[in-house]
């Protein structure tokens, strides 16, 4: 019954962040970004940098998932920051979104940049 609950939980979050990623996807990203990489490696490049604890400690979640369309896309808990990565000639597209303008999106961002 508790795993049950916990997954049950799970899914709502999973909800709520797919619908704040649409929303925002409407609008222009906070950042574009290009690579010569694969996508994959690319995100699974972002997804991991975003999991490192000594840079974002409580707050380190990455989470990656095949988009529908083609490509990628890694987020963060409750889609506070995320990247949709786009196969494109020659490499892949990053396109950046954040919720809020502060330092950890700003930390998030630079993370993904190495990731080029």
């Amino acid at each position: 019954m508790r795993a049950i609950l916990q997954m049950a939980a799970a899914l709502m979050l999973v909800g709520c962040a797919s619908a704040t990623m649409e929303t925002a996807r409407g609008t222009k990203p906070t950042a574009q970004l290009d690579s010569h990489k694969a996508p994959e490696l690319v995100a699974q490049c972002i997804q991991f940098s975003w999991q490192e604890e000594k840079v974002f400690g409580d707050d380190a979640s990455g989470y990656l998932e095949p988009r529908k369309q083609g490509g990628f896309t890694v987020y963060t808990r409750e889609a506070e920051a995320f990247v949709d990565v786009y196969p494109q000639a020659g490499g892949a597209r990053v396109d950046y979104y954040a919720q809020k303008n502060d330092s950890v999106a700003l930390q998030r961002r630079a993370a993904a940049a190495t990731c080029l």
